[in-house]
């Protein structure tokens, strides 16, 4: 059984202020203009929080990989939005040319239409790991009870297809509420963000997709990319096979490590 939740001090922040102000108006009701705007205030900044994909405020949020795979000279590419039945395949080829491996956060309905893809990903020496069931555009907007049934019939999902339960798991764009922690800790996996966001699924250009992904590049990092849902080159090409073999070359002159996230945290 996991340990009980502990919410993050920002979200004791939150309980804290909303007990005060309705203890304040309580006794003095004088005061209820000052409570109401410290409620607005905490409401801004927590909901800032859940549209920064990289922030800690809500919960513990994986965006770097620990020190001792630092010390490896490990990076993570990370993979979201499929399984794509066209443009997988080829991405596992070229991870496979490279001897590189990844971590695939897939959908879970695209994972039912594509279970034997899911379970070539694992079969090559890569993760999957769970990026919602309905990988909806008002994910954050979810209630907990919501929350928590997309999460874990994509768990479901893919553990049934795969024989591994993910880990780890990646909202929609990475945007959240403050619901997502506690339903995280009560299904026993964690929060994956990323370093490093070349935003391929609106640019189709591979130069600025690259520089985006490799500038300040750094044993730790976490890269994101979109098997699904991928930006078009000019020429029509999945941006996401433009760059990968590119991207495998300057890890190989940089002397950085591509692994799964559970090779480098385990």
């Amino acid at each position: 059984m996991p340990n009980r939740w502990k919410p993050s001090p920002a979200l004791r922040a939150t309980f804290a202020i909303h007990a005060g102000a309705a203890v304040g108006c309580l006794l003095a009701p004088a005061i209820w203009p000052w409570a109401l705007g410290a409620l607005v205030i905490n409401h801004a900044v927590i909901t800032v929080a859940g549209l920064l994909p990289r922030s800690t405020l809500l919960g513990p949020n994986l965006t770097r990989l620990p020190p001792a795979s630092v010390a490896l000279r490990e990076v993570a590419i990370t993979i979201d939005d499929g399984p794509d039945p066209d443009v997988t395949p080829q991405v596992l080829d070229i991870l496979d040319a490279a001897g590189a491996r990844a971590t695939f956060f897939c959908i879970g309905w695209r994972a039912r239409e594509n279970p034997a893809l899911c379970r070539d990903i694992v079969a090559r020496g890569h993760q999957v790991e769970n990026h919602g069931d309905s990988h909806s555009k008002a994910f954050a907007f979810f209630g907990p009870r919501r929350m928590r049934a997309d999460i874990a019939a994509g768990q479901a999902t893919l553990a049934g297809i795969t024989g591994q339960p993910p880990r780890y798991f990646r909202a929609t764009a990475g945007l959240r509420n403050p619901f997502l922690d506690p339903v995280l800790h009560r299904l026993g996996i964690r929060l994956a963000a990323w370093t490093r966001r070349p935003y391929d699924t609106r640019c189709g250009d591979p130069d600025t997709v690259l520089a985006r992904l490799t500038r300040d590049l750094a044993p730790g990092d976490i890269l994101l990319l979109h098997d699904g849902h991928a930006a078009r080159t000019a020429d029509g090409q999945p941006v996401i096979l433009a760059v990968l073999p590119r991207l495998l070359a300057v890890l190989r002159e940089k002397e950085l490590n591509p692994v799964t996230l559970n090779q480098a945290i385990s």
